[in-house]
């Protein structure tokens, strides 16, 4: 282990340090940094939308509601008239290009086999029927 006692140059002069003084540079970067930390503006965590204002249009035309009804004997009635299975698709079939296109509500009891209810549910989404609703379904919960 060494340690250096002092000039080793013969002339005297001191040595020529070779190593940068960094800790003015620090306190200089340091000091752009709380500057800029001051001046930037706070942050919102907001989101400006610039909503409609007024009412939406009103539509005013209202879409048929087509009642079916299916019966504890499995019946199936359009509208209060009972129909077969091919005269209900002949229906749906007639009513399925209208615009806007009709609301199809149907109703089956309980004691009503599902077959038929099934059945009325594929048909009308096979022939394009798109607004279906189910009504009286609370009769099946337990």
């Amino acid at each position: 282990m060494g340690m250096h006692v002092g000039n080793t140059s013969s002339s005297g002069e001191p040595e020529v340090m070779m190593e940068i003084n960094t800790t003015p540079l620090i306190d200089v970067m340091l000091v752009l940094l709380v500057m800029l930390i001051i001046t930037i503006p706070i942050q919102l965590h907001s989101v400006n939308l610039e909503m409609p204002v007024g009412a939406p249009p009103t539509t005013l035309i209202k879409p048929e509601k087509i009642q079916i009804d299916i019966d504890e004997q499995s019946v199936v009635y359009w509208q209060g008239l009972p129909v077969s299975a091919q005269e209900l698709d002949e229906k749906m079939k007639a009513v399925a290009p209208q615009q806007p296109q009709p609301e199809v509500h149907i109703r089956p009891n309980k004691a009503s086999q599902y077959a038929v209810f099934a059945n009325v549910l594929s048909s009308s989404k096979r022939l394009g029927l798109n607004k279906i609703a189910v009504i009286g379904a609370e009769q099946f919960v337990q």
